[in-house]
């Protein structure tokens, strides 16, 4: 049976975020990769411009063996709010080998209470929201791996993970092969890819511009409805123990 892999989409997610690690995983030998949603269709990304297909649906898709979620600029929150993914990640992370995230896809883990008690990363300017989630956050980290579940940093972060993830999956050999085959061999022109490294000036007006590109008033109501799903998924987990 062919290994499965189920990238989720949402309208809105960036979409290096997904496509990055889907051209390093289709390298993966006897695997499926599908692309999942709450129906099959368009999705439409954050830049309102460039649109994936997603190829099944979330109920179609019961048991993947790796799941990974993107990040967004601004439609993470309502993400984290949709109860039709939060319900089947929670669902699916019981069965899956491998739980992945790229970028601010994190939170939406965090928001179907993955991440707690477990360190991880994710985007820098996303950092501070992962401890309200009960998540260990790790900012200066690439990549975080705990147990089978695996995050990383911002957006190009995930071609890093889908190449580890290939090396754990398909031994080390697999991985160069792939890399070389991608002619994965970074040398950017400038050297400011993290807040350790970017000027005070950079670093400011990088701020600056998320928050404008990712301003909107329903951020803080999908926040709140994601914090309060957690916090009853919590409550009657306790119930069901004390019950049993």
């Amino acid at each position: 049976m062919a290994f499965q892999i189920a990238i989720v989409l949402y309208p809105g997610l960036t979409v290096l975020d997904a496509i990055g690690p889907y051209e390093v995983l289709r390298g993966l030998p006897d695997s499926e990769i599908r692309f999942v949603s709450n129906e099959v269709g368009p999705i439409v990304s954050d830049s309102g411009v460039l649109v994936l297909g997603a190829t099944h649906t979330f109920a179609e898709t019961p048991s993947p063996d790796l799941v990974l979620v993107p990040g967004s600029e601004a439609s993470t929150p309502r993400a984290m709010a949709d109860k039709e993914l939060i319900e089947w990640l929670r669902q699916v992370h019981q069965t899956t080998q491998w739980t992945t995230s790229v970028c601010s896809g994190a939170l939406v883990l965090a928001a179907a209470d993955i991440l707690r008690g477990h360190p991880a990363t994710t985007h820098w300017a996303a950092q501070p929201a992962l401890a309200a989630f009960g998540a260990e956050s790790r900012p200066h980290d690439r990549m975080v791996r705990s147990g089978k579940i695996a995050t990383a940093a911002g957006v190009s972060a995930g071609i890093d993970l889908g190449l580890w993830l290939v090396g754990e999956i398909a031994g080390v050999e697999t991985a160069q092969i792939v890399q070389l085959g991608i002619e994965y061999d970074p040398h950017p022109p400038f050297d400011s890819g993290h807040p350790d490294k970017a000027s005070a000036t950079v670093l400011r007006k990088a701020r600056l511009d998320m928050t404008k590109r990712a301003a909107s008033p329903r951020v803080p109501i999908d926040v709140a409805t994601a914090l309060w799903r957690l916090t009853l998924n919590r409550v009657r987990e306790k119930a069901a123990k004390r019950a049993s």
